[in-house]
C-alpha cells in the first residue's frame, strides 16, 4: 500500500469509526464509483453487504457493524427497534433473531433488503441513544418485536423480563399498543393485558364477555367435579347443569411464572361435554369460542339425559 492509499485509509477510518459507510458518502468525499467497486470485489479489502452500503473491512462483521449497516441503509432518520433494540436495553429473554428491524418516517422510500427490515411509520418516536446508536424507546421496541413473533411463551418471556427487571412498565406497553398496528398484535395484547390487570381478572373479563354474547342460559361458575367416592376430578370455570356442558380454561398458558403453574389437566367426566379453551381464544377469538359452546349445547340436546360419572359442586372455600 503506497503512502497516498495509507493516508486515505486512515482518513476513512477516522470518519467512519465503525467501518460502515454509505456509498453516497464515499462518493461525496471524492472517491469514484469505480474505485469503490474495485475495493468491494472478491479478494478486495471491502465488502458490500447491502447495495449502497460499504463495509470498510473484509473481516466478518460484528453485531454492531451489522446494526450500523441496517441504519445506514434505512437513512439518517432511522432508528433500531424490535429484538435488536431490546437487546441493547439489556432485555435478556429474547428469541433468536438475525435480522435488524428499523423504523423510518412514513414519507421515506427505503425498502427492506436482506437482513434489514425497514418499517415506515406515521408514529415515529423520539429515539434514545445507546452506545452511539439511535434506538426506539423500549416499550415500542418490545411491541414491534412481539408483533412479529408467533409463540405466546416467547412473547411472554420477553415482556415479563423487561417489566420484572424494571426496564419498562405495563403502562408504557399499554400506551404503545393503543397506537400500534392491529396486525400481529394479538399475542402482545394478551400478555400486556394480563400484566396490566392481573392474569385472573383479565381472563375473567374476557370470559364474561363471551358468556354475555353467547345467548346461552346463565351458567353456574367454578364447578368442582368429584368422583362418587369424593375424589376431586377437576374444575370447570363454567357449568350448565341441565345440558351437562362445561367450559374449562387452560390458565397455565398465561401464568406470570409458567414454571410455577403446571399444565391444566383436561377435565374428563362421563356424560359431560367439555369445551376446553385457551385464554388467547377468549380474548382474540370470542366468536369461535361462542360457536364451540353453542355446538356443544346442540349436541347435548340431541342425546338422552346422561348419567354423570361425577358430582359437580361449588369448590370448597
Amino acid at each position: 500500500m503506497d503512502g497516498t492509499s495509507s493516508a486515505r485509509e486512515k482518513a476513512l477510518a477516522a470518519m467512519f469509526p465503525d467501518g460502515v459507510a454509505a456509498r453516497a458518502a464515499l462518493v461525496a468525499l471524492g472517491h469514484s464509483h469505480s474505485w469503490i467497486s474495485r475495493r468491494c470485489r472478491e479478494g478486495g479489502p471491502w465488502r458490500r453487504p447491502i447495495p449502497g452500503v460499504i463495509l470498510l473491512t473484509d473481516a466478518t462483521p460484528t453485531r454492531r457493524q451489522l446494526l450500523k449497516v441496517a441504519l445506514t441503509h434505512a437513512g439518517p432518520d432511522a432508528m433500531l427497534t424490535g429484538v435488536q433494540a431490546a437487546r441493547l436495553y439489556g432485555v435478556r429473554r429474547l428469541p433468536p433473531e438475525r435480522r435488524a428491524h428499523t423504523l423510518i418516517p412514513h414519507r421515506s422510500k427505503v425498502a427492506t433488503w436482506g437482513f434489514t427490515v425497514v418499517e415506515r411509520t406515521i408514529h415515529l418516536p423520539e429515539p434514545v441513544e445507546i452506545d452511539g446508536l439511535p434506538v426506539a424507546p423500549l416499550a415500542r421496541a418490545l411491541i414491534d418485536a412481539a408483533r412479529r413473533m408467533d409463540e405466546l411463551a416467547s412473547v411472554r418471556a420477553m415482556i415479563h423480563d423487561a417489566v420484572h427487571r424494571g426496564l419498562c412498565t405495563p403502562e408504557e406497553l399499554r400506551n404503545e399498543l393503543a397506537q400500534a398496528s392491529t396486525i400481529g398484535s394479538a399475542l402482545p395484547r394478551l400478555v400486556v393485558g394480563a400484566l396490566q390487570d392481573g392474569v385472573d381478572s383479565a381472563v375473567e373479563q374476557w370470559l364474561e364477555t363471551v358468556l354475555e354474547r353467547s345467548g346461552l342460559p346463565r351458567p353456574e361458575r367454578n364447578a368442582e367435579f368429584r368422583s362418587l367416592d369424593g375424589q376431586v376430578i377437576g374444575v370447570a370455570e363454567v357449568w350448565w347443569p341441565k345440558a351437562c356442558v362445561a367450559l374449562q380454561i387452560r390458565h397455565d398458558e398465561v401464568a406470570l411464572e409458567p414454571a410455577e403453574r403446571p399444565e391444566t389437566p383436561a377435565l374428563v367426566v362421563d356424560g359431560v361435554i367439555v369445551v376446553r379453551v385457551r385464554p388467547a381464544q377468549l380474548r382474540d377469538e370470542p366468536l369461535v369460542v361462542i360457536q364451540e359452546l353453542r355446538a356443544a349445547h346442540h349436541r347435548a340436546q340431541q342425546r338422552p339425559p346422561p348419567k354423570l360419572g361425577g358430582t359437580p359442586a361449588a369448590p370448597a372455600a
